[in-house]
């Protein structure tokens, strides 16, 4: 199944770029999800602060929140090599761990709270609901975006026993490649240096072991959910456009989409994605909130949107 799909502008032309409409009183979405109408008529607002009352993805505020986020990343720049993820890879490959719908898998995240996040403590479901409902208020006619929202972070069953229980560094935070030298926008950068990658000459120049433009198909990524959710997907037979699984592989992957860095690795249907990606990453990132929204005044609309892109039942 081929679907088209518009190129949407790139991020910050349809909201930072645009006069504020100054009006009163509050939207709420089906699922009781409040926006504020000061904003654009066609365009989401993101939030100043988080649901911390700190500014987002701020990894060097002192609290112990951030502390913890910053042990977390210290394991994760260790642990994360080339061998280890290509053996993730190989493992996760087989879809043995489970068989179960999509919806069975959102329910599962109430278990999962991401160590790696400084913005959000709230149960995994909320937040998907949450960046599922802002994203189809802006983009109403997008229903696989929606859908997109909805399962992007599902792969984070990797933590629960019945996936593996993987620790959390091999699960959630951001994401980068292996096989090249590990770019300065990383977050926490330093860690890096107590990873055995670090000391193979092979791994250490700008391209490594790929050439410039080989396409981020050929690019071993940091194993974790994206990477583990994309894999179920496709392999499943999804029907989601290329945009949809390219978000669902990279949305994580923060030194590409937010710094630019690793651009040389992607080919054109990459460049393309990408400007997709940018768009759902501002409702990713700023819909966390402490206002939860209604499940099961969403659930219709969700489950008529899984039961169109995939099958009844998945193997994970």
């Amino acid at each position: 199944m081929t679907i088209l799909i518009d190129q949407p502008e790139l991020i910050g032309s349809r909201a930072e770029d645009q006069n504020l409409q100054e009006q009163t009183n509050e939207l709420v979405l089906d699922g009781g999800f409040v926006v504020p109408k000061t904003m654009p008529n066609d365009g989401f607002v993101a939030p100043e602060i988080n649901s911390f009352g700190k500014t987002f993805r701020d990894y060097n505020a002192e609290c112990e929140r951030q502390k913890s986020v910053a042990e977390f990343y210290r394991l994760q720049h260790i642990n994360q090599t080339y061998d280890f993820v290509k053996k993730m890879r190989e493992e996760y490959a087989k879809l043995d761990k489970a068989e179960m719908s999509i919806w069975e898998c959102c329910e599962l995240l109430n278990e999962v709270v991401d160590e790696s996040d400084p913005d959000l403590d709230e149960p995994q479901i909320q937040h998907l609901l949450q960046s599922a409902e802002a994203i189809r208020k802006d983009y109403p006619d997008e229903d696989w975006l929606h859908l997109t929202a909805l399962i992007h972070d599902l792969g984070k069953v990797l933590t629960l026993p019945k996936f593996g229980g993987l620790p959390q560094w091999a699960v959630v935070g951001d994401t980068f490649p292996l096989g090249c030298a590990f770019d300065e926008s990383n977050v926490h950068h330093k860690y890096f240096k107590e990873n055995p990658d670090s000391n193979n000459p092979a791994y250490n120049t700008k391209n490594g072991i790929y050439t410039e433009g080989c396409g981020l198909d050929n690019v071993m990524i940091s194993w974790g959910h994206d990477d583990y959710m994309y894999l179920v997907a496709k392999e499943n037979g999804t029907t989601l456009p290329s945009a949809g699984l390219f978000i669902v592989r990279y949305h994580s992957f923060y030194p590409l989409h937010k710094e630019g860095a690793y651009a040389h690795l992607m080919n054109e249907e990459d460049k393309e994605n990408l400007k997709w990606l940018q768009v759902f990453n501002k409702y990713d990132l700023y819909s966390k909130s402490k206002v939860l929204v209604d499940v099961e005044k969403v659930k219709p609309y969700y489950l008529s949107l899984i039961e169109k892109y995939f099958p009844a039942k998945l193997r994970w």
